[in-house]
């Protein structure tokens, strides 16, 4: 089921997820829904407060583009985006890795804005599955980078506040109207 997706300012994208302690049936279903929502919006990525649930729970699927990574190991053994995409996840940990890279990105809750953002080109995830697996993921690019802005998600960081103060001058219009639109 294709669920609304949160816009900003609501306050859920604000909070920092609880912990998903216990997959039950809700948790598996509203992770399916969010796969189905991310693909109806043509995103790469979803975090569950973006959906209003302020849960530690992300998707990123970033496999429609391969060439967008140089690397993958998941649990040091070499794998490729389509055996590990959608990746479904829950309770990440980050360790970023090597130099910065700046790229624009935009976010499902905030329509029709983009910025050039500036982030570890590489990170270490290490995540859990559904299923209850603990995954390691080395990877770089792209991937790295949605890994990235769905975690800020689950811990109310938004994509805005790792903007340049010039970019936020000049985008206070457009977060003022949606203020008004959606808040």
């Amino acid at each position: 089921m294709i669920r609304p997706i949160v816009f900003y300012p609501d306050p859920v994208l604000r909070k920092v997820g609880e912990l998903v302690t216990d997959v039950t049936d809700e948790i598996r279903t509203l992770a399916e829904d969010m796969v189905e929502t991310m693909y109806d919006a043509h995103g790469v990525g979803l975090a569950a407060p973006q959906v209003g649930e302020s849960l530690q729970l992300a998707i990123v699927d970033v496999s429609h583009d391969p060439e967008c990574i140089s690397y993958l190991r998941v649990n040091g053994e070499e794998m490729t985006l389509e055996e590990i995409c959608p990746l479904t996840f829950i309770n990440p940990k980050l360790e970023l890795i090597g130099s910065k890279a700046t790229d624009t990105e935009g976010c499902l809750s905030f329509p029709d804005l983009r910025g050039d953002i500036t982030r570890p080109f590489e990170v270490k995830a290490t995540v859990e599955t559904l299923e209850g697996e603990t995954l390691v993921i080395e990877t770089d690019g792209l991937f790295s980078r949605a890994i990235q802005h769905e975690t800020d998600h689950l811990f109310g960081k938004l994509f805005i506040d790792r903007m340049s103060s010039a970019r936020k001058m000049s985008i206070r219009r457009q977060l003022k109207e949606m203020q008004q639109n959606y808040g």
